[in-house]
C-alpha cells in the first residue's frame, strides 16, 4: 500500500549532494572514468537577470550555500549577504575540482535563487512603505519545508516582521500576528473572540483585533473600542475591496472615526492581497501592511552559475561559454549599487573596497557569518541611500 508521506530533503541528503540534478551525478561519473576528476576549475556566480521593472536585487542565500559547500575540499568567496547588487554583477567564486562541486550546483543555484527573489520583493516593498511596518503572512502560501529559508529571506531583506513561530530559534526574533478569521467565527461573535484573546493571551503581544469578520468594519472597530478599551492597539482589516468598494475609502473613514472619538492612536493595519502599488496608494493612512502571496511568490532574479577558469599547464587558462565573461574576477565596491568589475589580478582604477571575500577555505569557514538581524540592518542601510523604485 502506498502511504502518504511528505516530500521534504533531509539536510543530510542537501549537503551530501543527493539532491541534485542526474546530468551532474553522470557528470561526476564520466569525469572519474576519463581521469579528470582533479582538473582545477573557478566557477562564478553571477546574477545574470533581473526582473522587468527592477533595477537591482537583494543577494540573499550566502549562509545556506556555505552550509551546502563546507567541508569540500573548495574555496568559495563571495560579497556579503545582503548586498544590494545589479544585473551581470558577480557574487560569488568556487575554486576547486569540478567532480567535487558539480553535485551541488543544483542546490547552491535554487537556494541563492529563491531566496535572493524573495529578499529582493521584501526590500522593494519596505522601501515604498516608508516609515510604515511591512509584516509577512505568506507561510500559508508555501510549502512547509522552506518556510524558516522563505522568513530569513524575508526578514533580512527588511520587513519588521514574521508570522512563523519557529522565528524566535531560526532567527532570534519574535513572531508576529493577530488572529484569523476562523478564530472569530468558531466563537460565533466578534466580541467574544477579542475578549478571549484579551483574556489568555501574554499582555505584551499587542491586542490587534479583526474588524471584518461579520459587520461593517467601522461597526466592529467601535465595537473592538468598546470592548477592550486603552488595551486595543490595532485593528485589521483583512480584505483589499469589499461590497461596499475601494479598501482605502474604508481606512479613511475608520482613521476620521478614530481621530473624532479621541483614539487617533489606534493602528490600522491592512491584509490581504497588498501588492506595491496598493502600499503606494495606502501608505498615508495605513500604519502596518500584512503582505502574504506578493512576496511568497516574486518575480525570479535570474542567477548564474559558470566555469571561467580552468587550471592547465600551471596556469589558470580563462575560459568559457559563449555569451559569458571568461576569467575569474573581482567586486570592488564605490558606494551602494556602485561597483568595479575587475580581473582576479588587475588593479581597480576607481573603487578601492574589495567585497568579495573569502568564506571558505579548503572547506573550513575562515570568518564569522552575521546574525540575520545584523543582515537586515545592513540591507535597510543600503536602501536609504537609493530612489524609491516604481510600484509594479
Amino acid at each position: 500500500m502506498n502511504r502518504p508521506r511528505l516530500y521534504v530533503a533531509s539536510e543530510d541528503e542537501i549537503v551530501s549532494g543527493k539532491i541534485t540534478d542526474v546530468y551532474f551525478t553522470r557528470t561526476k561519473r564520466i569525469l572519474e572514468a576519463k581521469g579528470l576528476d582533479k582538473v582545477r576549475v573557478r566557477m562564478e556566480v553571477h546574477v545574470s537577470d533581473l526582473p522587468r521593472g527592477y533595477e537591482w536585487a537583494v543577494y540573499s542565500g550566502l549562509e545556506e550555500a556555505l552550509k551546502i559547500l563546507q567541508g569540500k575540499p573548495l574555496d568559495v568567496y563571495s560579497i556579503p549577504e545582503g548586498t544590494l547588487v545589479r544585473s551581470n554583477t558577480p557574487v560569488m567564486l568556487i575554486e576547486g575540482s569540478y567532480a567535487d562541486m558539480c553535485l551541488y550546483e543544483t542546490a547552491v543555484l535554487g537556494v541563492l535563487r529563491h531566496t535572493t527573489s524573495i529578499a529582493t520583493k521584501a526590500a522593494r516593498m519596505k522601501k515604498l512603505a516608508l516609515d510604515k511596518r511591512v509584516v509577512f503572512f505568506g507561510l500559508r502560501a508555501l510549502h512547509p519545508a522552506i518556510a524558516p529559508a522563505v522568513d530569513r529571506a524575508v526578514f533580512i531583506g527588511g520587513a519588521d516582521a514574521v508570522s512563523g513561530d519557529f522565528s524566535r530559534e531560526y532567527l532570534g526574533v519574535n513572531p508576529v500576528g493577530t488572529m484569523p478569521h476562523a478564530l472569530v467565527v468558531v466563537f460565533g461573535d466578534n466580541v467574544a473572540s477579542w475578549k478571549a484573546f484579551d483574556e489568555v493571551i501574554e499582555p505584551e503581544v499587542p491586542r490587534i483585533m479583526l474588524v471584518d469578520t461579520f459587520n461593517d468594519e467601522r461597526v466592529e472597530t467601535l465595537q473592538a473600542i468598546e470592548a477592550l478599551g486603552n488595551r486595543l492597539y490595532g485593528v485589521r482589516l483583512d480584505t483589499p475591496r469589499s461590497r461596499r468598494g475601494d479598501m482605502r475609502e474604508i481606512v479613511e473613514e475608520i482613521r476620521w472615526t478614530l481621530k473624532a472619538l479621541g483614539h487617533p492612536n489606534i493602528k490600522i493595519v491592512v491584509s490581504g492581497g497588498v501588492n506595491e502599488r496598493s502600499i503606494v496608494e495606502l501608505r498615508d493612512v495605513v500604519d502596518i501592511f500584512g503582505v502574504g502571496t506578493s512576496i511568497a511568490f516574486p518575480p525570479p532574479v535570474d542567477i548564474s552559475m559558470d566555469i571561467v577558469e580552468v587550471y592547465r599547464n600551471g596556469a589558470w587558462r580563462p575560459i568559457a561559454k559563449r555569451g559569458k565573461m571568461p576569467g575569474a574576477k573581482k567586486v570592488y565596491r564605490c558606494g551602494v549599487l556602485d561597483y568595479e568589475v575587475t580581473l582576479w589580478n588587475e588593479r581597480p582604477s576607481r573603487c578601492l573596497e574589495d567585497i568579495l571575500l573569502k568564506w571558505l577555505e579548503n572547506g573550513v569557514l575562515v570568518r564569522d557569518y552575521p546574525t540575520p538581524s545584523e543582515i537586515r540592518n545592513y540591507v535597510l542601510d543600503q536602501l536609504k541611500e537609493i530612489p524609491e523604485p516604481q510600484a509594479l
